[in-house]
């Protein structure tokens, strides 16, 4: 085995790395290609079972399998790269994909639907709401407006006291819509204000580890 395939795959699953035994559904495939765009970039190593174990990929098809993942189930395209790696006759197939500055990315279902991913750990999980405006948002050439309202105030406020909060209970404590919480949750992730906080089954919300909340007010009161 060579010491460069042997060193990734003692290292496991993880945030940047995923195995694939071998490849039957190029949607299933579409997620872990479209969650590594959306988020770090990382690399699929196709031929190796979750154990470390190799077994090597069947035939060319697997290629054109990942091809049609990454340009006919994922939107926009995923552009990635290969290599190939030899041991005991058997090859693994190692799909690199880059932190794309064109995200979000989507993948699609078997009911045709479009759902966007991204890498926690060694899972694909959900994109939800926020993450996917943050993401657009971040593509923006022009900046961020945004209205220091009630609305505003009450989430510093609460996140100076508390640890986070989650996207329903910041629309419920403040009385304003899903949507409208949705809106200011994104725009002060893009201003760097507060950061998600990914847990098991929900994304909460804290303040940023370096936001000043006493310059702040300083310069919206200027």
């Amino acid at each position: 085995m060579s010491t460069e395939l042997m060193k990734m795959i003692l290292e496991g699953e993880h945030q940047h790395q995923d195995f694939k035994y071998c490849i039957s559904d190029s949607r299933k495939i579409a997620r872990s290609l479209v969650a590594f765009a959306n988020t770090d970039g990382g690399r699929l190593l196709i031929g190796v079972k979750d154990n470390g174990n190799i077994a090597g990929v069947r035939s060319d098809e697997e290629y054109y399998m990942i091809e049609s993942a990454a340009k006919i189930f994922s939107k926009p395209e995923i552009n990635f790269s290969t290599k190939q790696h030899i041991v005991n006759k058997k090859v693994v197939l190692e799909i690199i994909v880059e932190r794309s500055p064109d995200k979000p990315h989507f993948a699609q279902d078997e009911h045709d639907k479009w759902w966007a991913y991204y890498r926690l750990d060694d899972e694909n999980k959900l994109a939800n709401k926020i993450m996917i405006e943050v993401w657009k948002k971040q593509k923006r050439h022009k900046g961020i407006l945004i209205n220091y309202s009630d609305d505003e105030k009450f989430l510093l406020d609460y996140l100076s006291q508390n640890e986070s909060i989650s996207h329903s209970a910041f629309s419920r404590k403040a009385r304003i819509t899903y949507i409208q919480a949705e809106k200011i949750l994104s725009d002060f992730i893009v201003l760097g204000i507060i950061q998600p906080v990914f847990g098991d089954k929900q994304i909460r919300y804290a303040l940023a580890d370096n936001f000043d909340r006493e310059q702040w007010d300083r310069s919206e009161s200027a």
